[in-house]
This record gives C-alpha cells, sequence and structure tokens, in this order.
C-alpha cells in the first residue's frame, strides 16, 4: 500500500499502484506517470498529479477539431457530423424535458461543432473554452458564440441556463466538485446537466491496461468509474435521470486509437507528421477500418453496462 495524498473523494491517504503509462497519443512528454487506485473507494487517478504550471505543456495548441479546407479534412468533417448525432439526440432530449428557457452552456466547447449541431435545431447555445484559439473557431468556423474561460469565472448569472453540458471535462480537473457546484448556481429549478467522461470499469480498459486511450496520460487527472461519477454528482447536489453507455463518436474510434494511437487523425495533426493528401486519405480509411471493425464489440460492452464512455442526465434534487 503506497502512502501518497489523500484520496479527493473519500479523503483515504492509501492507495495502490496500477500501473505506469507516458502520452502514447500525443507524445507531448517522455515522462512517466503513475495511476493508482484508493485503497478504500477505488477512485483512480493521476499521482502525483501534474503541477498547474506544468500542466499546460501536456496539451497542444490544435487539442480541439477544425475542419480542414482539404478534401480530407471536408470529409473528416462529414464524418465528425455524423458521429455527433447521438450526442446531439442526447443533449437536446434533456434540453426539452427540462422545460426551462434559457441557454445551453457547454463547458469545454472546443472548435463548437456540437454546439451549431444543436443550434440548427433551435436550441439557443452558448460556449466556454479556456482555450482562446478554440474559441475562435468555434465563433468563426461554426458560428456559436463563445466565451474564453473558465466556468468557475464565467460572466453569467445564477439561474441563467436550462442546460449544462460537459463532454470529457471532469477528467481534466484538480477539483472536478468545483466545475459541478457552479453548474448547480447556473442552472434554472428543472434544469439538466450532461455529462460524459470515460468509462473506467469497461471492457476496453481491462483488455488494453495501461495503454487503453481513455487513460490519456497525462491529461486526464481522475478515471470515473460510473459509480464514482454518480457518488459525485449526489454529493454536488444532482440526482441522476439517465445513462448512457455507449457513444458513436467515442467508443469504437477509443478502441482503434488505443490498437494504434499513431494512426488517429487528430495525433498525426497533433504530431505534425508530413502527409501528402493521398497519404493523409490512406490513413483515415485504414483508421476508419478499425473504428468499423470495432463496432460489434463496442455495442456489446455498452449493452452489458460496460462501455467505455459513459453520458449521465442529471438535474437538481427537490
Amino acid at each position: 500500500m503506497r502512502r501518497a495524498e489523500p484520496c479527493p473523494a473519500c479523503g483515504n491517504p492509501g492507495s495502490r499502484l496500477l500501473f505506469t503509462a507516458r502520452d502514447r497519443l500525443y507524445q507531448t512528454t517522455s515522462d512517466q506517470f503513475q495511476i493508482v487506485a484508493c485503497q478504500q473507494c477505488g477512485l483512480s487517478r493521476l499521482s502525483p498529479p501534474p503541477p498547474p504550471e506544468e500542466l499546460g505543456r501536456y496539451y497542444p495548441d490544435e487539442y480541439w477539431h477544425a475542419a480542414g479546407e482539404t478534401l480530407a479534412g471536408w470529409l473528416e468533417e462529414r464524418y465528425r457530423r455524423l458521429v455527433l448525432l447521438d450526442h446531439v439526440r442526447f443533449v437536446e432530449r434533456a434540453f426539452r424535458d427540462s422545460e426551462e428557457r434559457g441557454l445551453l452552456l457547454d463547458v469545454g466547447c472546443g472548435g463548437g461543432l456540437l454546439l451549431r449541431l444543436l443550434k440548427e435545431r433551435g436550441i439557443p447555445v452558448l460556449g466556454l473554452d479556456f482555450s482562446l484559439a478554440a474559441a475562435t473557431v468555434a465563433w468563426r468556423a461554426n458560428g456559436v458564440p463563445t466565451i474564453c474561460g473558465t466556468l468557475s469565472q464565467a460572466p453569467l448569472p445564477p439561474g441563467s441556463c436550462a442546460a449544462v453540458s460537459m463532454f470529457h471535462v471532469l477528467e481534466h480537473l484538480y477539483d472536478p466538485a468545483v466545475y459541478l457546484r457552479v453548474a448547480f448556481d447556473l442552472l434554472r429549478p428543472q434544469g439538466r446537466l450532461i455529462v460524459q467522461v470515460p468509462n473506467a470499469d469497461c471492457w476496453q480498459f481491462l483488455l488494453f491496461g495501461e495503454s487503453w486511450n481513455g487513460l490519456d496520460v497525462p491529461r486526464h487527472l481522475f478515471h470515473f468509474r460510473a459509480s464514482d461519477l454518480e457518488t459525485l454528482l449526489e454529493a454536488c447536489g444532482f440526482t441522476v435521470l439517465r445513462r448512457k453507455f455507449f457513444s458513436l463518436r467515442d467508443n469504437p474510434a477509443g478502441f482503434a486509437t488505443s490498437l494504434v494511437p499513431g494512426l488517429d487523425p487528430m495525433a498525426r495533426r497533433v504530431r505534425r507528421n508530413p502527409e501528402s493528401t493521398p497519404g493523409r486519405l490512406a490513413r483515415n480509411l485504414l483508421y476508419l477500418s478499425l473504428v468499423l471493425a470495432a463496432l460489434p464489440f463496442t455495442l456489446m460492452e455498452a449493452a452489458c453496462r460496460a462501455g467505455s464512455t459513459i453520458m449521465i442526465e442529471a438535474r437538481k434534487k427537490g
């Protein structure tokens, strides 16, 4: 048993080492990082986490998606619109069911394509991202209003949002509860919170171990199981309404990236690998073939509530 910093979930100081891992995806560093699990509650995390002054260097300049102007870029954009449809439907249902008036705030919106698709369905949207470059892409390329900043400093009054979404945000934070409490204050009484994180209780984690793409070392500071996420939401004043263990965008692609991270389109762009247009198309098609081959497995694990992502809709208690 290791003695390290106390578990942020239960406060227990004891933890066990699961393994060491490195940045397989973007190769921003050659350093090795330890992933531990709490001896009491089982929450796994990076230990020790990188200090805030170092964390920024692990986030590449193009950590979000921006459509290119080539044929390959156009095809990537069509693909992303297709695989985002289940995200769109999940968020739209939550927004409509709340019957509240107000904005849908997407925290960590990146290039804003999801918000663009929601806006096209008549939902008033607002993006928030800490990256000025990402916020600029959201404004200029996808036409959605976007604020550059953090949720804890967002210039919005309490009760101004009908919904708040956070897709793959909580695992990046030193204290995820801070964002959840701010979201609680921003939401109207029947407003909806939509969150998605990698699911550390998935079959892919059992299969790939430290090579599982959902770990995304060292950018992911926490590795939530569904039970961990639900406990955190309850502690921050939310009641879980709905769960989804499959994402067409994330689950099959995560499997393919775990197998061959160097084929991942965003990883290739971030690593700045020189590619001709035919070469880029060929690699994209090979990657797509792996994604399609992974689809039956990822559907099966999701049906068993062991999908590699967990998407949750929640509302305020009472």
